[in-house]
């Protein structure tokens, strides 16, 4: 019987099939983590302090609010008691503002001072939820009493 020395082993084939087959299965994981990133962000608005504060012989309501997701936010209105509209406008802020919008990358924040709820003004003694509304449909609140 006579052996023919071309080809190889049995033993480098299964080494070099579980080779490649560990190189694929490593490129497809980093693909996936990568996707895992793009679908993962998430915007979230965080109120870290609501207060009220006497002004003009009413009272308006100061939001220090900050981006804590990983997305970029768009606040685009502030609700009281569930009714948009309210008469606000944006103070110190590290966001981009345009036509009364602030739009916060993540660690981005500023100052809302709510001046009036739709339909009237604050009343004193009276607590009120103050809710922020993003652009992607998002309410974030707060309740604040009125003293």
């Amino acid at each position: 019987m006579r052996r023919s020395s071309s080809g190889i082993s049995p033993v480098v084939a299964t080494v070099i099939l579980v080779a490649i087959a560990i190189v694929i299965a490593i490129a497809v994981a980093f693909w996936a983590s990568g996707l895992v990133g793009v679908f993962t962000r998430f915007e979230k608005i965080e109120i870290r302090a609501a207060y009220a504060q006497p002004a003009g012989g009413g009272y308006h309501v100061i939001l220090f609010v900050n981006n804590t997701g990983s997305a970029t936010a768009t606040i685009d209105d502030v609700y009281v008691n569930g009714v948009p509209g309210a008469t606000y406008q944006i103070n110190e802020h590290t966001c981009t503002v345009t036509d009364n919008k602030m739009t916060c990358r993540p660690g981005e924040g500023g100052v809302i001072e709510v001046s009036n709820p739709p339909g009237g003004q604050f009343v004193p003694g009276v607590t009120y939820e103050i809710a922020v509304h993003t652009s992607s449909g998002n309410l974030y609140p707060v309740s604040v009493q009125i003293p």
